[in-house]
């Protein structure tokens, strides 16, 4: 009986959670794949931007994927466009990535202390039932809890991919050149054109 008298209050207590946060994403994912090839590219792009905005860490995400000493060239003008660019990147990248609903599964399976905040681990189960695990490293900002970096089969880092990604176009192109490709990378993934289906 003890047990039933204490479920309410930890429920309660998680609906500021990085599980939640998480769960809010994938619920948005989950509608906008429903209804993805009505909405087209574009159309996904528009529904999820504001909600990878609200739930990520773009400014953090940007600057430790640029890297400490480029980051530190940058002027605060430079620094804005990153972080404008990156979040529109990041956004066109699940708008490509979460195209179309066919029975997939997004869950949050737990949550777990980490070194720089908490680890919500869960699972993308595609529609062959093959289970893909995306771990989210979750960082506390005021009262709510962003996304500060994606974790692909728990190994992966999306922040350490886009770093090598990214350390190539300045080294090749400087600051502006990178301003330039996260914008051109966001508008190819984002053009209704790429997929007029």
């Amino acid at each position: 009986m003890m047990v039933f008298a204490i479920l309410p209050q930890p429920t309660f207590a998680a609906s500021a959670s990085g599980s939640d946060t998480v769960q809010g994403l994938y619920d948005t994912l989950l509608s906008t794949m429903k209804n993805g090839r009505t909405l087209g590219q574009s159309g996904r792009f528009v529904q999820l931007e504001p909600v990878v905005r609200r739930t990520f860490d773009i400014a953090t995400m940007a600057r430790l994927s640029v890297g400490p000493s480029s980051w530190a060239t940058m002027s605060e003008s430079q620094r804005q466009q990153v972080i404008d660019g990156f979040g529109r990147y990041i956004s066109a990248i699940y708008a490509d990535r979460f195209d179309s609903y066919a029975g997939q599964k997004l869950q949050v399976t737990d949550e777990q202390p980490a070194t720089a905040g908490v680890m919500v681990h869960s699972q993308i189960v595609k529609a062959n039932g093959e289970p893909v695990k995306v771990d989210y490293l979750m960082r506390k900002s005021g009262d709510a809890w962003l996304i500060s970096d994606i974790y692909l089969d728990g190994a992966i880092s999306e922040v350490a991919t886009r770093r090598s990604e990214f350390a190539a176009i300045l080294k090749n192109e400087g600051i502006d050149g990178l301003i330039a490709a996260l914008n051109r990378k966001a508008d190819a993934l984002t053009s209704t054109s790429a997929r007029a289906f």
